[in-house]
């Protein structure tokens, strides 16, 4: 998470989707930075309203505009296991060890996804209680041109975010089956993602 307090603008971190580009990028312009631990990195959206907002629209009088990314839901799953390949890959007995992304993918559908899978949506960061969304401004991770723009405008710079945290280049193909399975799990982000 970034507060950019006299812009009155707060980026929320969605995992996986490019938070990590934006903070290397923006750290230095704002002044509230909140790298870890996970919980206040990722804060939720639902979060960051109940427990962050009055506090700084007490302090400041204002209310904080909130902006966040979220990428394609397939993409998204598709980038965690990327990550998790290269997370685990230090021990020889990690869960991913010769796991497909098609394996994956049943782990995370699963009633009780093991902990490996154990991801939520985007929507869980980015909808509300009342499944709407809880962000003012949500932009597609894959239209990162736009949100950039949105960024200078409101920072009055120019941005040009680094590539980090890039994950290994391996198949990532799922049956036309376990995606539609998985399109049906994913219906609200989908949803969510369609509207943006």
């Amino acid at each position: 998470m970034l507060i950019f307090w006299d812009q009155r603008l707060v980026f929320l971190a969605t995992p996986k989707a490019g938070s990590s580009a934006v903070e290397a990028a923006l750290e230095s312009l704002a002044a509230v930075t909140m790298p870890r631990p996970a919980p206040l990195k990722h804060m939720t959206a639902s979060a960051f309203r109940t427990h962050l907002a009055p506090y700084l629209e007490s302090v400041t009088g204002t209310r904080f505009t909130t902006v966040a990314l979220m990428r394609e839901p397939i993409s998204w799953l598709r980038s965690w296991y990327r990550f998790r390949l290269r997370d685990d890959f230090e021990d020889p007995t990690h869960p991913m060890q010769g796991r497909s992304f098609e394996a994956f993918i049943h782990d995370y559908m699963a009633q009780t996804p093991p902990a490996h899978a154990r991801l939520g949506t985007q929507g869980d960061y980015l909808l509300g209680t009342d499944g709407r969304p809880a962000i003012d401004q949500i932009f597609r991770y894959e239209n990162i041109e736009g949100f950039v723009h949105f960024l200078e405008d409101r920072l009055d710079c120019a941005i040009t975010l680094p590539r980090v945290n890039v994950p290994p280049a391996v198949d990532v193909a799922l049956s036309p089956s376990t995606e539609v399975q998985l399109r049906s799990v994913l219906e609200r982000d989908f949803t969510l993602y369609n509207s943006l």
